[in-house]
C-alpha cells in the first residue's frame, strides 16, 4: 500500500521547499487543519502568533522586500480573510511575492450559510495575481506549489482558499514541489549598445543633467557612484533607494518631492536631462510629468515606460548592466560648474540638517531623537520606518549606508507597517540591529503586537515620536490650506503601555535624557530583549521644500527661511552664479 501523508502537512513540506522557515498567523476554526499541520511540523517550520492578521500579512510582505523570498500568512474565514487585506495590498503595490492562505469552513458545510462562511474569492480578485479554492484534498499541496510559482514570476500576490477538512485528509506521499526552478538565475536585459550611445550623446549635450536613480540599482553603488563623479552628473534618489548610495558621498543630493532635501528639489526643477535609472516614482505626475526636460527611463521592466515622463529614450536593461556599459562607451567630462554648484548646495543642506539634529537647549524635537539613532546603529542596521512624518525624517536625518536596509509600506503607504516589518527584520536577520521608527498615531493601530516581540524574544528599539498629532495630514491641510480638523490624538504614555507588555518602556521629554535612554536600549536588546523608547516631542514640522518645486519663484525668502529657522539657507541659483553655471 502506497504512503500517506495529511494534506496539510503535504502543502506545509512545499512551502519549506521554497526555502521558508516561518509563518504568520492567527488560529480560527476554519483554519484548524492548518493549525494541525503546523504543530505536526513546528520542527521544520515556525509559526509566528501575531496578534492581528493585518500585521501577518504585513510581516510576511515585509519578508519579501527584505529577502527576495516568499513571505507566507495565513488567516481564517470572514473577520480573518478581510483583516489580511491590508498587508496584501502593501504586496501587491510594492510588487513583492506573497503567499495567503484564507481558512474556509468544511466543503460539506460550504453554501448553506453556515457561521462564517462565505465566497471569499472575489474578495481577493484586485489583490491577487493568482486565487484559487482548493476543490481536493489530494490537490492541495499542488495548488499552494503553483500558487508560490506565480506570485515568484508576476511578483505578487497568491491566495489560497482550503476548506477546513481537507487538511485533515490522508492523500498519497510524493514529491509535488518544484522549488528547483527557483535556483535558476534571473535573466537580466542587456542594454542595446546603439542605445547606450544615444543616451551618451544626450549627456553630452545637456547643461544640466541629473541621475534620478531607484532601486532597482541596488547592488551597483559602486558603479554608479564612479558613473557620477566621471560624467560629474549629480544624483537624486527615490526614497526606497535610500543607502544605495552612501549619504556621505559628495554627489548624492537625496531624495526630492516632500519627504525631501532641498537641492533635490531645486535641481529637478533646473534640469535640462533627467536619467531614470531603476526608478518607479509615484509622484511624478505632480513634480516633474509636464517639466519641459529631456528624459531617458531605464528599466528592467517595459510597461513602466513612459509612466513618468514623456519618454525621449527608452532603454530596456538591467540597472547595473547599463551603468557599466555607459561607463565603458563614454569619457569623462571636464569639471562641471552645475555639479560643482550642485555638491556646494548640498554640503550646506547638510551642515544645515546637523545643526537641527545638535542643537542641546530648548524642547525636545524630532531631530535629536534621529541623532541617537545614528550614534547607536550598528554598520549594518536595519530601519523599519512606518507612515507619517518619520518617513520624511528618516530620509533625511538617517546616515545610511549600502549595508543597511531601510523598509516601508512605499506605494500602498499603510500605517501600521513598523512593528510588522521589524519583527519581519529580525527573523529574516537575526544577528542584525533592527530598528522600528513610528509615529504615535502609526504605532497605536499595531502596538498589541509588541507582545509578539516580547513572545519570541525579538530585540528590537522600538521609537514612538509622539507628539499627538497626524503630522502628516495636518501639513497637508495647512498646505492647501484649510483648517485643521480630525487629525489631534488623544495623548497616551506609550512607555506604560510597553511595560503593561512585558517590554522596558524608557519615556523621555527632554534633550538631556536621550543619550541614557538610548544607551539603555542598547543594553535591553543586547540581553536579547525588546524595548521602547517614547519620545515626547513637539509638534514642530520641517521645512517645506517641496513647496518650492511647485512655484514660479522661489519660496527662500528672508520671511520663509525665518518662519523655518533656515537663514543659512541659499537659493540653487546664487551657487549657480558662485561657479558661473548660469
Amino acid at each position: 500500500m502506497a504512503e500517506k501523508i495529511q494534506a496539510g502537512i503535504a502543502m506545509l513540506k512545499v512551502i519549506e521547499s521554497w526555502g521558508v522557515d516561518h509563518i504568520y498567523g492567527y488560529p480560527g476554526g476554519s483554519i484548524n487543519s492548518t493549525m494541525d499541520s503546523l504543530q505536526k511540523e513546528q520542527d521544520n517550520i515556525k509559526y509566528i502568533q501575531v496578534r492581528h492578521e493585518q500585521v501577518g500579512a504585513l510581516a510576511a510582505a515585509a519578508d519579501a522586500k527584505l529577502t527576495g523570498k516568499i513571505g507566507v500568512a495565513f488567516g481564517s474565514a470572514g473577520p480573518g480573510a478581510v483583516n489580511l487585506l491590508n498587508g496584501l495590498y502593501d504586496a501587491k503595490e510594492d510588487h513583492v511575492p506573497v503567499l495567503a492562505i484564507v481558512g474556509q469552513v468544511p466543503h460539506t458545510r460550504m453554501n448553506y450559510d453556515y457561521f462564517q462562511e462565505f465566497n471569499e474569492s472575489p474578495m481577493f480578485d484586485d489583490v491577487a495575481v493568482y486565487n484559487r479554492i482548493v476543490m481536493t484534498p489530494e490537490s492541495l499541496p499542488y495548488v499552494i506549489d503553483k500558487a508560490i510559482r506565480m506570485a515568484y514570476k508576476e511578483k505578487g500576490v497568491a491566495v489560497v482558499v482550503i476548506p477546513n477538512d481537507f487538511g485533515y485528509v490522508e492523500i498519497p506521499t510524493g514529491n509535488y514541489s518544484t522549488e528547483k526552478t527557483r535556483n535558476q538565475p534571473e535573466i537580466k536585459p542587456q542594454p542595446d549598445s546603439e542605445l547606450v550611445q544615444d543616451a551618451w550623446d544626450m549627456i553630452k549635450n545637456a547643461k544640466y543633467p541629473v541621475i534620478h536613480l531607484g532601486q532597482g540599482a541596488r547592488g551597483a553603488t559602486k558603479e554608479v557612484e564612479a558613473l557620477s563623479e566621471k560624467l560629474q552628473i549629480p544624483i537624486v534618489i527615490t526614497g526606497l533607494a535610500k543607502g544605495v548610495i552612501p549619504d556621505e558621498y559628495e554627489g548624492n543630493m537625496g531624495p526630492f518631492n516632500r519627504a525631501a532635501s532641498k537641492v533635490s528639489n531645486e535641481l529637478i526643477k533646473k534640469t535640462d536631462l533627467l536619467i531614470s535609472i531603476g526608478a518607479n516614482f509615484p509622484f511624478a505626475a505632480i513634480v516633474y510629468g509636464d517639466r519641459p526636460f529631456k528624459y531617458i527611463q531605464v528599466d528592467n521592466d517595459q510597461a513602466i515606460f513612459g509612466r513618468h515622463h514623456s519618454l525621449d529614450l527608452g532603454i530596456w536593461a538591467d540597472a547595473k548592466l547599463f551603468v557599466e556599459k555607459l561607463d565603458e562607451i563614454s569619457e569623462a567630462v571636464q569639471p562641471r560648474p552645475f555639479y560643482k554648484a550642485a555638491v556646494a548646495a548640498q554640503k550646506d543642506w547638510r551642515k544645515y540638517l546637523k545643526g537641527l539634529m545638535n542643537r542641546t537647549d530648548g524642547p525636545l524635537e524630532y531631530e535629536q531623537v534621529y541623532q541617537q539613532i545614528n550614534r547607536i546603529a550598528d554598520d549594518d542596521a536595519v530601519f523599519s520606518m512606518d507612515v507619517g512624518d518619520n518617513i520624511i525624517n528618516s530620509f533625511r536625518f538617517l546616515d545610511m549606508n549600502p549595508k543597511q536596509k531601510i523598509l516601508t509600506s512605499a506605494l500602498f503607504a499603510t500605517m501600521g507597517c513598523g512593528i510588522p516589518g521589524a519583527m519581519a527584520s529580525k527573523l529574516s536577520y537575526p544577528d542584525r540591529q533592527v530598528f522600528n521608527i513610528a509615529g504615535d498615531g502609526a504605532f497605536s493601530m499595531v502596538m498589541q503586537d509588541m507582545i509578539t516581540e516580547k513572545r519570541y524574544n525579538l530585540p528590537i528599539i522600538n521609537i514612538v515620536t509622539s507628539n499627538r498629532h497626524l503630522s502628516f495630514i495636518k501639513s497637508e491641510q495647512d498646505d492647501v490650506p484649510q483648517d485643521e480638523f480630525g487629525v489631534d490624538l488623544t495623548d497616551a504614555d506609550y512607555a506604560k503601555i510597553a511595560e503593561g507588555m512585558g517590554v522596558k518602556g524608557i519615556r523621555v521629554d527632554e534633550i538631556s535624557q536621550l543619550e541614557k535612554a538610548f544607551d539603555d536600549a542598547v543594553a535591553e536588546v543586547k540581553a536579547g530583549r525588546p524595548v521602547l523608547i517614547d519620545a515626547n516631542i513637539t509638534d514642530k514640522r520641517g521645512i517645506p521644500v517641496e513647496l518650492d518645486l511647485e512655484q514660479d519663484d522661489t519660496l527662500y525668502t528672508p520671511e520663509f527661511l525665518k518662519e523655518w529657522d533656515a537663514e543659512e539657507l541659499k537659493p540653487f541659483d546664487e551657487y549657480l552664479a558662485q561657479y558661473s553655471a548660469e
